[in-house]
């Protein structure tokens, strides 16, 4: 059995990451107390933790942290894409910082506690992030306990017994009960969140695990949004009589997703709505076309990833955050692929070349990350407008 040692010797062992093949990372127990299983993955952005922490696309997994200074701007009620946390824990390198921004209203450490999130720090998240990238994602435990007793006996059988994401249909556990209209806009100081109350539009937003600042863009570009579960069918999104189909983000397995959004999707082609998909939703929209997705061996997550636009040769700067992809070689005929990455050159992007259809595998909205793909959701109320002048 490997046992990696924190930074400091002399630390507290209060906390411990076991992975499936024995490795022990141990360090000191941060947020909750107990123990939670997950996928281990790694998060390159210098910025916006609660927003990441609560982005339900994580869901199943265990976020490592690889900028070193996490808590800075302490936790607030704004920051957030989700009530409720779907991600299972957190890895840290240094001891959480202590809040110093003035929209902050508690410290992050309570902030974990107040929701049941059990995390680590003084972990060499180096070296953990290599093992990631060379040897793919790992199933493991992070566990927190004061008095520094762990069995990890049974913790590496807990993470071997984790079935793991390829196959698990998550999208139903973060996805909306109910349908909801959403009219909360753009953030600016001084006056928080707008409200949309003049749309030109109507958008009907299928929710595989929607993050609140993808639904803000779609108001503040003009639409009244009305947010419907995941297994929401043909006849309950068109009784809406929606000008634009908005397919979201979401959690784990889209061929698993699939197996009941794919034939809604697919009938939801056959209407001519226009169409926009993010992340999930481009991978599911592509099984609707026939093409196949696979799991990849680490995945993107960070905002600073390079994607070229074939059409126009520009570069934009990203905020990803997937571990399956769409197979490009799968694709038929009418679609054609619109972005590429340049880290490894995947799938980034598709359009429909005979409807108004069109998706990314990205998170245009920014949340957090940089902002150059704002336009995609100018480019989806534009084929909407469109649509309705024809």
């Amino acid at each position: 059995m490997t046992v990696a040692t924190p930074p400091s010797d002399d630390a507290v062992h209060t906390g411990v990451l076991v992975l499936a093949d024995g490795t022990v990372f141990r360090g000191r127990g941060i947020g909750a107390t107990g123990d939670s299983v997950g996928e281990v993955c790694f998060n390159t952005s210098m910025t916006g933790y609660q927003e990441i922490l609560t982005d339900p696309s994580y869901a199943g997994q265990i976020i490592t942290f690889t900028f070193p200074h996490i808590g800075n701007t302490g936790a607030n009620t704004e920051d957030i894409e989700t009530i409720t946390p779907a991600a299972r824990g957190l890895i840290l390198r240094a001891d959480i910082t202590d809040p110093s921004n003035w929209r902050a209203t508690r410290h992050l450490d309570d902030w974990l506690k107040s929701y049941g999130l059990v995390g680590l720090a003084g972990v060499d998240t180096r070296r953990l992030t290599r093992r990631i990238r060379d040897l793919g994602a790992p199933n493991g435990v992070v566990a927190h306990s004061p008095d520094g007793i762990f069995d990890i006996e049974a913790l590496v059988a807990k993470a071997k017994g984790w079935p793991g994401l390829e196959g698990m249909d998550l999208a139903k556990d973060v996805s909306c009960r109910q349908t909801y209209d959403w009219t909360e806009a753009g953030w600016t100081i001084g006056g928080g969140y707008a409200t949309q109350d003049k749309p030109q539009y109507h958008v009907v937003a299928i929710d595989y695990g929607a993050k609140r600042n993808i639904l803000r863009c779609l108001a503040a570009s003009g639409c009244k949004v009305t947010v419907v579960p995941s297994t929401a069918t043909v006849e309950d999104v068109m009784r809406h009589s929606p000008d634009g189909i908005f397919l979201s983000n979401g959690p784990g397995d889209p061929a698993a997703t699939g197996e009941y959004a794919v034939p809604t999707i697919k009938g939801l082609l056959d209407t001519g709505v226009p169409m926009f998909g993010i992340c999930l939703g481009h991978q599911m929209l592509s099984l609707a076309l026939g093409a196949k997705t696979t799991k990849m061996q680490q995945g993107h997550r960070g905002a600073n990833h390079p994607v070229k636009d074939l059409a126009s040769g520009r570069v934009e700067i990203t905020s990803q955050n997937h571990g399956f992809v769409v197979i490009p070689e799968t694709l038929p005929a009418d679609a054609e692929v619109t972005h590429v990455s340049l880290f490894d050159g995947t799938n980034e992007g598709i359009r429909l070349k005979d409807k108004p259809v069109f998706s990314v595998q990205y998170h245009p909205e920014a949340s957090p990350g940089p902002q150059d793909s704002h336009y995609l959701f100018d480019r989806f109320v534009q084929l909407i407008a469109e649509k309705k002048a024809a």
